[in-house]
């Protein structure tokens, strides 16, 4: 899950970004809200997190630009504007959230999986497809009820494919999903972790279910279609 930080305080930015990461985010950011649309408008994101008070493009002009834009994505205001009428202002352009600062990262993560799961339609924020299991929140991965143990990159593209089982993405649509934008790393760094995820999920058992298309990109799927590389 990629997520976009737009914060103008650079040190509460990096805290932010650090956090994230270590829960398994891959992440984005950028501190003001020119940079924060350029970033959204080449991206796509799974949630932003939004400061009010920015330079060039406070974060509810921003907000308002992108849901006059019809962008759906996920956005929760970290602000210190703790007001009522500045939360309902932010609430009825179109956030999804509203926490004031100061707060707990317990509580900024929670609320990162909540307004995710109400996007994504899963309550339960768990995926499964034959008997492979997926628990986004807790972070686990079964097969045959057997635990199987991801780093954090491979889970975050077990997490992309599983989310999207049957519909084959290519390199760059995972490369983006995965990587931050900056990201200038090795062209093959998909294929490694494409063969340590077929490992760790497919070997001894039936059916396979991480497929490649040769040309295409890889694809999660019950049937046993050939593999073509």
């Amino acid at each position: 899950m990629r997520i976009l930080v737009v914060e103008d305080a650079r040190d509460m930015n990096r805290l932010i970004e650090k956090t994230l990461e270590k829960a398994g985010y891959s992440v984005d950011c950028c501190f003001d809200g020119e940079e924060a649309l350029n970033y959204l408008l080449g991206v796509e994101y799974d949630a932003v997190l939004l400061d009010v008070m920015m330079p060039k493009l406070d974060g509810y002009s921003l907000l308002k630009q992108l849901r006059d834009r019809n962008f759906e994505t996920p956005v929760l205001f970290l602000t210190a504007k703790d007001a009522v009428a500045d939360r309902v202002k932010g609430l009825d352009l179109g956030a999804d959230d509203y926490l004031v600062k100061p707060f707990a990262f317990d509580e900024l993560l929670a609320r990162i999986r909540a307004m995710t799961r109400k996007r994504t339609g899963n309550r339960k924020n768990q995926f499964s497809i034959a008997d492979l299991t997926v628990d986004i929140d807790r972070r686990t991965v079964f097969r045959g009820g057997k635990e199987i143990t991801l780093i954090p990159k491979e889970f975050s593209l077990l997490e992309c494919l599983i989310r999207n089982q049957g519909v084959v993405l290519s390199r760059e649509q995972l490369e983006n999903q995965i990587w931050n934008y900056e990201f200038s790393g090795s062209s093959n760094n998909i294929d490694v972790y494409i063969s340590r995820l077929r490992k760790k999920i497919d070997a001894g058992n039936q059916p396979r279910l991480l497929h490649t298309i040769r040309g295409v990109g890889w694809v999660l799927k019950t049937d046993e279609a050939r593999e073509l590389s």
